[in-house]
């Protein structure tokens, strides 16, 4: 069986999808919807038998389609997921799930209500060194963690306004938010400052935050400060560190390495996550077994509600428990 594929977006994520999808067997891309027939077009003539639509839901009248990817701007979701829900299609959309809470919760209802496949990208979940933190954690005791995502500004003009992107909080440190739930458990209540330092006094039209810090408190009764910025003009790094009984575990992108009393044990990296995640997501809809899946929308709506709280407590002044 060849499972026929649609890509929603055709920026980054989209093409990238796409170009690992299509070296897999089994799998056909059918299909690209953007926001315009020339995007569309440019973006299905690089693969075979690929067509090109301007609305999405052309698209799934043109084609017998088993799975969507959907990489789109915070901004853009709600119609698309909810047309994809009516068919009973199912899908894997880029975080961050929406710009507020009304519309992934209106989604969430709706996929609870036909036990749709889903599957939420973040990553970070399935890197072979989060794998193996997971592994000893099972045996050790956080008291606290560190999370940190520090970079520049993309030039997208929908990620410099908080109605397009969220902020960054929302839109990027969301996948060190997320790795704090699925390494520590849940987050229980936040306090978040923000602020404007540099960006909104050189570019115009900037509205996020350049400068932030959250502080979490979490269910275990651990506690956690993520601090972000969008503000350096040169490179970037972000990762989680976990302290624990036994010493200090720092998850990054590269891998993970483990400092307890007088050893550093080093774990890389081998495995693509995007690969392992589209893996997991392909083989459920094969097969109907979610069980590789390693955030459903309905997990990554927790994640969601996490950033959503840290804006509000930014707006607010005040902290925010999320019942």
């Amino acid at each position: 069986m060849t499972l026929q594929i649609g890509i929603i977006g055709t920026g980054w994520f989209g093409r990238m999808h796409a170009e690992k999808l299509a070296k897999l067997e089994g799998v056909n891309v059918a299909a690209f919807a953007a926001t315009s027939q020339q995007k569309a077009d440019e973006a299905a003539g690089k693969f075979h038998d690929t067509k090109g639509f301007a609305e999405v839901s052309d698209m799934l009248d043109a084609r017998k389609l088993d799975a969507v990817y959907i990489c789109v701007p915070p901004f853009a979701h709600g119609d698309i997921e909810q047309q994809l829900i009516e068919r009973g299609i199912p899908f894997l959309v880029e975080k961050p799930i929406g710009v507020d809470e009304e519309v992934p919760g209106s989604i969430l209802q709706g996929i609870k209500d036909k036990s749709l496949i889903t599957s939420v990208g973040y990553h970070f979940r399935y890197m072979d060194g989060t794998a193996r933190a997971k592994e000893l954690l099972a045996e050790r005791t956080i008291g606290m963690a560190l999370g940190y995502w520090m970079g520049g500004m993309p030039g997208v003009y929908w990620w410099r306004s908080m109605e397009g992107s969220g902020g960054q909080f929302v839109e990027q440190t969301t996948h060190i938010v997320d790795l704090l739930r699925y390494t520590a458990g849940e987050v229980k209540e936040v306090y978040a400052a923000y602020g404007d330092r540099i960006v909104a006094g050189t570019e115009e039209g900037v509205t996020v935050p350049d400068v932030g810090t959250v502080t979490l408190k979490l269910a275990s009764g651990a506690v956690a400060t993520i601090s972000n910025t969008c503000a350096i003009p040169a490179g970037g790094h972000n990762g989680l560190h976990l302290y624990t009984n036994t010493g200090v575990m720092e998850i990054g992108g590269n891998g993970f390495i483990d400092k307890t009393s007088g050893q550093v044990t080093e774990y890389q990296n081998r495995s693509n996550p995007y690969e392992s995640e589209n893996d997991a997501f392909l083989h459920a809809v094969r097969t109907g077994d979610t069980s590789r899946i390693l955030s459903t929308y309905e997990d990554a709506w927790l994640t969601h509600r996490v950033t959503m709280a840290a804006n509000r407590s930014a707006r607010t002044g005040l902290p925010v428990v999320i019942e």
